[in-house]
């Protein structure tokens, strides 16, 4: 029997084919759906980030599940009730792109001050017009503002949702186009496991997020649904807080000349909510109190 060769030529050279084997086995399971697939991924062996859209639908949510899908990553949308209610093709797109869809109320007003008998029909009927747009009730509720209470989680509870805030807020809607400070924040909060909050009523949050996902892969971070990362969540229960936590700093930023282009568009003004025209003293967020 011929004896192997033991020098370190052929050490070098076995080393050498070890790797291209095992780079070969990633691309070829890649291509195949089975390495680390965004929705098959392990948040418990990968590092995994839920990237979160408040608002919607929009006229520039299809673009964003569009540089979702093209970069393998998921996240969750929390809709405002009668904005699905104007425009269920736009829900019921997210869905089919496979992304998680959340209810954000009803109005998006400020459900820790509106009257408590209110607060049934804001979860209500935001779950209603999202079942009927997209045929799934949702389980996840957002409130505006992240702003909730006991009262607002014992209704919660008994309509099947569970309260998510965020880990992270890089303030997308107030920096508008200045989306350099909105990237600073996101570059010097973000950690394994975090809740991010974004905007979808925003195309410069869009410009930013087909900016920003390459940093995020090239940081071994795989983009997910809340409910894939955090589990499924008990009804009346809540998660994360309105505020940033001190800074991570652990993203490794990625050349310039890797960072995608923008198609040549304006980034117009954000799309208003509906008015409140039936609580008293309430504001839907946006600019003009939806006006």
């Amino acid at each position: 029997m011929r004896k192997r060769p033991d020098t370190p030529a052929w050490s070098y050279w076995r080393t050498v084919l070890g790797v291209c084997a095992g780079v070969a086995i990633v691309v070829i399971g890649s291509m195949t759906g089975h390495v680390a697939k965004a929705d098959e991924v392990d948040c418990s062996q990968y590092k995994c980030i839920a990237l979160t859209f408040d608002d919607g639908p929009s006229p520039f949510t299809d673009r964003l599940l569009k540089i979702l899908q093209d970069n393998d990553a998921k996240a969750t949308f929390f809709e405002i009730g009668n904005k699905v209610a104007a425009n269920p093709e736009g829900a019921k797109h997210v869905v089919e792109a496979g992304m998680e869809l959340g209810s954000h109320t009803w109005e998006h007003p400020n459900m820790t001050t509106i009257p408590p008998e209110d607060i049934p029909a804001q979860l209500s009927k935001a779950s209603d017009a999202i079942e009927a747009a997209t045929g799934q009730r949702p389980k996840l509720l957002r409130t505006a503002g992240g702003l909730i209470n006991d009262a607002v989680l014992a209704e919660a509870k008994k309509q099947g949702l569970a309260d998510i805030n965020w880990d992270v807020i890089p303030f997308d809607w107030a920096n508008d186009s200045n989306t350099a400070a909105t990237r600073y924040m996101l570059m010097s909060q973000i950690k394994p496991n975090s809740v991010v909050l974004f905007h979808d009523a925003y195309s410069s949050t869009v410009d930013l997020v087909q900016q920003f996902l390459p940093v995020l892969k090239a940081n071994g971070y795989h983009m997910v649904t809340v409910t894939q990362m955090l589990g499924p969540r008990e009804p009346g229960s809540t998660y994360g807080s309105r505020d940033n936590g001190p800074p991570a700093n652990q993203l490794v930023d990625i050349p310039p000349a890797e960072i995608p282009t923008l198609p040549n568009t304006p980034s117009p003004a954000p799309m208003p909510n509906f008015p409140i025209t039936d609580i008293p003293g309430q504001n839907s967020g946006g600019p003009n109190n939806g006006a």
